[in-house]
């Protein structure tokens, strides 16, 4: 019997139907198995959040080293301490790193960003007489105050005037007509310079140009010809630098000196310099700039930099001549601070942490089971530590206490770590081993006087001028023009480093003109902590 086109179409609809079906059971295995994927991700994904809160806990939380649950598995990274000490164990502030918080700062308004400056007041008068009157009655409005309505910085440029000391002669009128008439001329005191134009003001402006702001002289040049249409060669201005610098800095400097010998607390640290004109010596030869600085000592910063031809430890030796042994200092890890028999080294933890962040595999930073990582979060823990002393206000003698509550066990746990360590040779985390393990008889020193510095830093700050500086002047071109530039150096990260305005004080000095006859007393009034020099170079306008 034929079959008609109604049984047809339902039997192609059956058809269908059966294999929607099919499509449907196929597609819930398919979801059921992706479901249990996503569970098995979550549960992995749930395990390594625990193995992170586990390791966070361990690095960033009590520096107790008894755990009573360690995490499955997983190396226990402060376990070498010895049973004897768990009692003496003095539970620190716990600092959470990834919880922390910290207040941001508000924006400067325009009082407190501008006080420095002079200020004038302009008085708006924009609108028609038409836009004063009324819109109502037509009459014509008053004012009745006045408000703030847009701030602007207006630069008014440098100029050169020309000045000339007139020499003023003098008669006897009495013995004007006898045989022997008398004169007398006022020719003023001796120039800054002999046979030179230059002021206090244009030497010191100079100075602080190719110092402070690193123009080079012959930038100067052409920048006082194009503004100024005055031919200023750079010679001329390197020879003021020499002359000011033997005549009128070496005093103050050497003064500087015989303090900082004196301190207890110093840092020191060096950079490459070059010198072209240099006896027995090539010109490509490498010579260094010594930095010699005072630490953290409550006392006014002294700041001194020191040209020598090579990088040998003689020159610290030499420099601290006379100081007390017993004295703490600051440096990178230079074998050549060893040559400072009596004095008490403190590492540069900022050094060991870089080098195990340069260690640190890209993209492996949030990797908490990465040697170099573990190294690197051993050193944050201290100076978590040092920042949480410095926002309390916390006195030098309460900061050693902290230090021996906190920190000491931190390093004990580092130390033991880094001894299990071991890595690839030639690979950057053992170079940053090693360098720590070089450094290990100097990691506690610090311990022993809230005085002392966690790091280097101070240094480093203090020789980036000089590095900052050469990427543009690029050399010096003799050893006068070398020893020159350092005293000059000298002295203006010193007024800085006072809060002192730098080039200000270095036309105080010019115009002072100290002497290596004058007495410690005499130089100590010129120093930049003193009162009366903190008034008249203090940093405002």
């Amino acid at each position: 019997m034929p079959r008609s086109a109604r049984d047809i179409r339902l039997t192609e609809l059956k058809d269908t139907i059966s294999k929607l079906n099919e499509l449907i059971m196929t597609q819930t295995k398919s979801m059921d198995s992706l479901q249990k994927t996503i569970e098995n991700l979550r549960q992995e994904l749930s395990n390594k959040q625990a193995e992170v809160d586990y390791l966070k806990a361990k690095l960033f939380g009590s520096s107790s080293e008894k755990c009573k649950s360690p995490f499955p598995g997983q190396m226990n990274l402060f376990e070498e301490l010895p049973d004897e000490r768990i009692s003496e164990i003095i539970e620190p502030e716990i600092i959470d790193v990834s919880a922390h918080k910290r207040e941001r700062k508000p924006k400067a308004c325009y009082e407190e960003m501008f006080d420095s400056l002079p200020r004038r007041e302009v008085m708006l008068d924009t609108l028609t007489d038409e836009e004063k009157g009324c819109p109502v009655c037509g009459t014509q409005m008053v004012p009745i105050g006045t408000e703030t309505a847009r701030t602007e910085l207006v630069f008014h440029p440098a100029y050169l005037e020309r000045v000339d000391y007139m020499a003023v002669t003098y008669e006897c009128p009495s013995c004007k007509d006898s045989l022997e008439p008398q004169f007398v001329k006022d020719e003023g005191g001796e120039p800054l310079v002999p046979h030179s134009y230059v002021s206090s003001g244009l030497a010191a402006h100079v100075m602080y140009g190719k110092f402070i702001n690193a123009l080079p002289y012959y930038r100067q040049e052409k920048d006082f010809e194009n503004r100024f249409g005055v031919k200023i060669g750079r010679g001329t201005m390197a020879h003021w630098t020499v002359y000011c610098a033997q005549n009128y800095f070496s005093p103050m400097t050497d003064y500087f000196h015989r303090l900082l010998t004196g301190r207890k607390f110093v840092a020191a640290d060096e950079t490459p310099i070059q010198v072209l004109k240099e006896a027995d010596r090539r010109p490509q030869s490498k010579s260094y700039v010594w930095l010699f600085r005072s630490g953290d000592d409550g006392l006014p910063p002294i700041i001194i930099y020191q040209y020598h031809q090579t990088r040998n430890g003689d020159a610290a030796a030499e420099f601290f001549q006379g100081s007390a042994p017993g004295t703490y200092i600051n440096a990178d890890g230079y074998a050549g601070y060893n040559k400072l028999k009596d004095f008490k080294r403190c590492c540069c933890y900022a050094h060991i942490r870089r080098y195990f962040l340069e260690a640190i595999p890209k993209g492996k930073e949030k990797d908490y089971t990465d040697p170099a990582v573990q190294g690197f979060l051993y050193c944050n823990k201290l100076f978590e530590y040092e920042r949480t002393y410095r926002e309390k206000g916390l006195s030098y003698k309460q900061i050693y206490s902290c230090r021996l509550k906190d920190q000491k066990l931190v390093i004990e746990a580092f130390m033991a770590w880094i001894d299990k360590q071991n890595a690839p040779n030639g690979s950057r985390l053992a170079r940053a081993l090693t360098y720590a393990r070089n450094q290990r008889p100097y990691m506690m020193t610090y311990l022993e006087d809230g005085h002392c510095s966690i790091s280097n830093n101070l240094s480093e700050n203090s020789i980036r001028p000089v590095t900052v500086g050469r990427r543009n002047w690029l050399f010096c071109d003799t050893v006068d023009g070398a020893n020159a530039s350092m005293m000059v150096y000298s002295l203006l990260e010193t007024a800085r480093a006072n809060n002192l305005n730098p080039q200000k004080y270095l036309e105080y000095l010019l115009e002072a003109r100290p002497d290596k006859n004058m007495f410690d007393e005499e130089l100590e009034n010129m120093a930049p902590w003193n009162p009366k020099v903190q008034e008249r170079c203090v940093n405002k306008s």
